[in-house]
């Protein structure tokens, strides 16, 4: 027994963690072997994984490409390995929609990936793994917060909050497109679009409209795109736990930066708790602070619980409100400039329509089918975000005949199903019209709920409505009043660029003139 112990004092810190490591592993295989498939079950298909990596080699780049291949040739329930964790893997539409919408409590969690605990502490809404009646309760109330400064008519205005806030931030970006017009400069539209964004979901969550000088607006959007970088990057700990325990810049700059955004967020709040007036609730973050303040405690609460609760619910709120929309408005412009014939169809229909007197109205988005058709298509064409967040199965399941066990970590490939070519006559054109009627006169909803862009069931994407009306409403503005294009001899590369939300190449020969 004591050379045991001797051995062990004189093993270096590199050999006691190999060798925790190979226990791990072994572990991880021996359990694979012990998992009983219940009878008339089968036991999931996919590829010959390696020790430690899994197939994390066979995903390359384009990951959502990879695994689109693989399952034409496994199905779509299929099983990968990441490193040591197995991950379940959905394809197809329908197999899609029995496991988050028919079967959604099963497959209802968040797997507990070591980056997600650094997100809120792991409590937030989208990344936090509760998915009980807790959660379901602060899920109504922030989708209610939401719905309340965003669609609510004020009594004194004819337009919804929403509208006003996008009116303002559209107006300022014809503005200052006609300025670099004036200067005959080309420019890229990506740094002005996602300062406008950022503002929109700003005056809804704190009631303020920032110039898009100030350098508090210019260090969230700085935060925002570092959060984008980080996550999609990706981090080996989540999938091989051994790594967790190693020195990572990588991680240590992830947590640095989710600790400057909620330490920004809790200055808000905290202003706003001093300036809060019950008979004066002006923004999301007023309300929730209403809210918590009536709700009676539990002998188990306290204050500092319900500020962070309210913390975490606006990062939620403003990080779905956010980099989708201005990853969406991005690739519109893209494709706008891409097909000129399309963006002249657009203008015409708004033309015909509702004139050049008044702008867009949320109101107009049934008049304007052409111009949601193309909505969809840059939806689904672009498939910016390959794949939802990653989902958990919260109990002992079964899909398509295949056994499936309780805390499986689950990815939904969106971006096959939208580039199905059992779905869509040729996926990879560009055609608004596949999503018109017949008769053109109307949207093809059918079809059109055949996109997959925000997910399904009850963890679909909280801001779903807010960014889908967001869109509509700053590309309506901005091409009643701008035809773009970009500079002779100039070409735009709509090839997506993996990560968290794909981004387009960059672009800054956009160029702009007037229509009236």
């Amino acid at each position: 027994m004591n050379a045991v112990l001797l051995g062990s004092q004189n093993m270096s810190s590199t050999e006691i963690l190999l060798a925790f490591a190979l226990s791990c592993l072994l572990l991880v295989v021996l359990k694979s072997f012990w998992q009983q498939i219940p009878q008339g079950l089968k036991r999931l298909p996919g590829p010959r994984n390696y020790p430690l990596i899994g197939n994390i080699l066979e995903l390359g780049k384009n990951p959502h490409l990879a695994l689109t291949r693989m399952s034409q040739k496994y199905g779509d329930v299929m099983q990968i390995h990441l490193g040591t964790r197995p991950v379940l893997v959905l394809s197809g539409l329908e197999t899609i929609k029995q496991a988050l919408t028919k079967q959604g409590d099963d497959f209802l969690g968040r797997p507990d990936l070591y980056s997600f605990r650094c997100i809120g502490d792991g409590q937030t809404l989208t990344f936090g793994r509760d998915s009980g009646e807790v959660w379901r309760a602060r899920r109504k109330l922030t989708q209610n917060a939401l719905k309340t400064f965003s669609v609510s008519v004020r009594p004194t205005s004819s337009t919804c909050l929403l509208e006003e806030h996008v009116s303002k931030e559209a107006d300022y970006l014809v503005m200052k497109f006609q300025e670099l017009m004036k200067e005959k400069k080309s420019f890229d539209p990506y740094r002005y679009l996602v300062v406008s964004v950022a503002n929109v979901i700003c005056a809804m969550c704190f009631g303020k409209r920032y110039s898009h000088e100030d350098q508090e607006l210019l260090s969230i959007v700085n935060l925002n795109k570092e959060f984008g970088e980080a996550a999609a990057s990706g981090n080996p700990a989540d999938f091989i736990p051994v790594l967790q325990y190693l020195p990572s810049c990588t991680m240590k700059a992830f947590k640095d930066l989710n600790r400057r955004f909620t330490t920004f967020v809790q200055k808000i709040v905290k202003d706003h708790y001093v300036s809060f007036d019950k008979d004066n609730i002006r923004d999301i973050t007023d309300s929730l602070i209403d809210h918590f303040q009536d709700e009676k405690l539990d002998e188990n609460a306290n204050v500092q619980q319900s500020d962070q609760k309210i913390v975490n619910i606006v990062g939620d709120l403003f990080g779905a409100g956010f980099d989708t929309v201005t990853t969406a408005l991005s690739w519109s412009l893209m494709y706008l400039v891409t097909y000129p014939e399309i963006q002249k169809k657009i203008q015409e229909e708004i033309d015909q329509t509702i004139g050049r007197e008044r702008k867009p109205t949320l109101s107009d988005r049934s008049m304007l089918p052409y111009t949601e058709a193309f909505i969809l298509e840059m939806f689904r064409h672009s498939t910016f975000l390959p794949f939802t967040i990653p989902h958990c199965t919260t109990r002992d399941t079964s899909l398509s005949g295949y056994y499936i066990p309780k805390d499986l970590c689950v990815f939904v490939n969106q971006w096959q199903v939208n580039h199905d070519p059992q779905l869509w006559q040729d996926p990879s054109t560009f055609k608004p019209e596949r999503f018109l009627t017949v008769d053109g006169t109307g949207v093809n909803r059918v079809e059109s709920e055949k996109v997959l862009t925000f997910g399904l069931g009850k963890r679909r994407c909280i801001g779903e409505n807010i960014g889908k009306g967001e869109v509509f409403l700053f590309l309506t503005i901005l091409v009643q009043k701008l035809e773009l294009s970009v500079c002779h001899g100039e070409s735009v590369d709509i090839t997506p660029q993996y990560g968290l939300t794909m981004k387009h190449k960059k672009c800054e020969h956009f160029q702009i003139k007037q229509r009236f």
